[in-house]
């Protein structure tokens, strides 16, 4: 019964029990000693088979303790984890035994249910020997459960420090990958570049647009987009004048880089716009952005910043690394704190980052009642996920006495707003003062919107969620049908549509917007 009550243990516990079985090896049980109760009650033994119902090898012959199937079975278990352990240590000629009489022993079991006759005793005899033998084999060999369940606990932690490593690889690789240039990009913006350069004629073109009075006129929509990506701006601006219902009323304001800026105008000089208007602006050429007066340039020259944001060889894990990415401190990507100065004649306007696409005409947004707010902007938490709680350090009494952990988020990329009640609120000294507060990078860690949320907070209006739809830069399951209603979708995320490492689910709906046909586009091999 002892025996008996161990198989049971191994059926139910697996492998690392079944080992444990080895110090009870199950002895051959002759024929005739095989007890068997008929209806009667009364004892009586078989005469050279055991005596079992019609079903034969079905489930009455296998769970009696008494079958030879039985017993075959049971062998056959502690068999097949004495292979496993043999392998484990190497000793593949005992594992070979072990998998012979394994095979033979499914024979006689295989053989016995097609028949449709029990397995008798002299037909299981040389096999249970034979398994027997090759069971005491691996017990003298020290095949016990201690030392397989060591050699597993050390393989299982051998397996999860490699899954980790591959996983920070994986991280590394990914964000290497999404901050790089690809070089259909690089060669889009070297040409447009040199075309920049050496047309005169669409050097002056571009100066007298910069006298047309659209630019300030508040009667008009208009829009602003900063980025040093010329393909993905250009798919900001398409998607918007397509969609829109008026696109002669439609005014972009792009500010770029020095780098980008030849490039940018070349674009937008050579393309239709379908009435619109637009201009690029050089950052480099706002000298009031300087480090006197903007908290991340001051930031951007203490050497304990550019070590924390820069320093190569880093050991960190991939949660920093994704802090640590230099474009988060870009003047770029910060400027959208300073465009009442950018824009000082404009009162409302819609910020759109350049990883967006317009599906339908947006011009409603600027008859959104804000309510006395300055930014509408679509809110993002969802029972705790994307409160505030999440992107600060509340155990920072300076965040704590001054927040509700529990506020709802928002988010950046498709923003109205309102430029006479920022300037009344005085808004960029709120960032300014939030910024210099976090020189230490000990209230947030992570880009722009942890110091929009302090910077906006109770001055934030939230708009109906179809206005803005994020995620398809990471988030492989948004809702087709919420897709297809966004005013904007956003690529957010690092598997931008530009990239190879896109999604190719949503890659058709920013390709829409993209002039394949363009000269410079097949040029550089854009596709």
């Amino acid at each position: 019964m002892r025996t008996l009550a161990l198989l049971r243990a191994v059926r139910g516990d697996g492998l690392v029990s079944c080992c444990y079985v080895i110090f009870c090896v199950p002895r051959l049980i002759p024929s005739k000693q095989l007890l068997q109760v008929d209806g009667s009650g009364a004892d009586s033994y078989s005469d050279e088979r055991i005596d079992v119902r019609p079903e034969l090898l079905g489930n009455s012959e296998l769970f009696n303790p008494a079958s030879v199937a039985r017993q075959l079975g049971d062998q056959l278990t502690l068999a097949k984890a004495y292979v496993v352990m043999a392998k484990e240590n190497s000793n593949y000629g005992l594992a070979w035994e072990l998998s012979a009489q394994i095979r033979a022993c499914q024979n006689l079991l295989s053989q016995a249910a097609t028949s449709g006759t029990p397995v008798s005793f002299a037909e299981a005899e040389p096999v249970m020997k034979a398994l027997s033998a090759l069971t005491v084999q691996a017990k003298d060999l020290h095949y016990d459960s201690a030392t397989m369940i060591m050699k597993l606990k050390a393989q299982m932690q051998a397996l999860e420090e490699r899954a980790n490593a591959a996983a920070a690889q994986s991280t590394v690789f990914g964000q290497l990958a999404a901050e790089a240039v690809p070089k259909g990009l690089h060669c889009l913006g070297m040409r447009l570049t040199m075309v920049w350069a050496t047309t005169g004629d669409l050097r002056a073109g571009v100066e007298s647009r910069k006298q047309d009075k659209r630019l300030t006129d508040n009667n008009l929509y208009h829009f602003c987009v900063f980025s040093d990506n010329v393909l993905a701006t250009s798919v900001v601006v398409n998607s918007t004048i397509q969609n829109a219902d008026h696109p002669d009323r439609l005014v972009f304001h792009v500010v770029t880089d020095h780098m980008n800026y030849g490039a940018m105008q070349a674009w937008f000089a050579l393309i239709d716009l379908h009435g619109a208007a637009i201009e690029v602006q050089s950052i480099d050429g706002f000298t009031w952005l300087n480090s006197s007066y903007v908290p991340v340039l001051k930031q951007l020259g203490d050497a304990e910043t550019r070590s924390y944001y820069f320093k190569s060889g880093s050991t960190d894990t991939k949660a920093t690394l994704k802090f640590r990415n230099p474009k988060y401190l870009s003047m770029l990507n910060h400027l959208r704190f300073y465009i009442p100065e950018v824009y000082p004649e404009l009162k409302k306007v819609v910020f759109l980052d350049d990883d967006v696409v317009v599906q339908r005409d947006v011009t409603a947004l600027f008859s959104v009642d804000l309510h006395g707010n300055v930014n509408g902007a679509v809110e993002t938490c969802l029972e705790s996920f994307h409160r505030f709680h999440k992107y600060l350090n509340f155990s920072d009494p300076r965040i704590s006495s001054h927040f509700d952990p529990e506020s709802c988020g928002w988010a950046f990329g498709m923003n109205v707003f309102d430029l006479v009640a920022w300037k009344a609120a005085n808004v960029t000294s709120r960032y300014h003062y939030w910024q210099e507060q976090n020189v230490d990078r000990t209230l947030w860690k992570l880009g722009t919107l942890p110091p929009g949320l302090l910077t906006f907070y109770g001055l934030t209006h939230s708009l109906d969620p179809r206005w803005h739809v994020l995620g398809l830069g990471y988030d492989a399951n948004i809702d087709s049908q919420l897709i297809e209603g966004g005013a904007v979708v956003h690529f957010n995320g690092n598997m931008k549509p530009w990239l190879k490492l896109a999604m190719s689910r949503y890659k058709p709906i920013w390709e829409k917007y993209v002039d394949f046909s363009f000269s410079y586009v097949q040029q550089c091999n854009i596709h």
